[in-house]
């Protein structure tokens, strides 16, 4: 008696997508539905197109904002300066709301109205030199001499 190898008997299983429809007639069960191949190279396919998409971004985001610089630049400071003047009257609305500090700043702009009174529109050579004071500030702004 000589210990013969055997070979192993194959015996043939149900795969999983035999038994699927069984299991998906039972009520009350998930089935898990298994990916197919086509699906998965689909799938290849699109993160392809979105990693070159990504890839290519920052270049086209330099394209446009080299092409509409200006505008941007433009918006931005609109975008800019009406937050400034949000945040502006946020901080002049919690100044008003403290007592006394109102009618404080009424008095400083009363005041300094009248100074400016005395000092430049009261005599005529006071009003040439706020004249001439203006068209300076004009020329340095414009970039113009006028």
């Amino acid at each position: 008696m000589g210990a013969e190898m055997q070979e192993p008997e194959f015996v043939e299983t149900k795969s999983p997508e035999a038994t699927m429809q069984d299991i998906t007639n039972q009520p009350g069960t998930i089935t898990k539905v298994p990916p197919a191949g086509q699906s998965q190279d689909e799938l290849l396919k699109y993160v392809e197109v979105a990693s070159n998409f990504l890839a290519s971004l920052p270049e086209y985001l330099g394209t446009v904002f080299n092409k509409y610089k200006q505008p941007l630049v433009i918006v931005g400071a609109i975008l800019t300066a009406i937050i400034a003047v949000k945040v502006l009257l946020a901080i002049l609305d919690a100044l008003n709301d403290i007592p006394l500090v109102a009618p404080t700043f009424e008095l400083i702009g009363i005041g300094y109205s009248a100074w400016f009174v005395y000092r430049y529109l009261l005599k005529a050579s006071t009003r040439q030199e706020l004249s001439s004071e203006i068209v300076s500030l004009k020329s340095q702004v414009v970039g113009k001499d006028s």
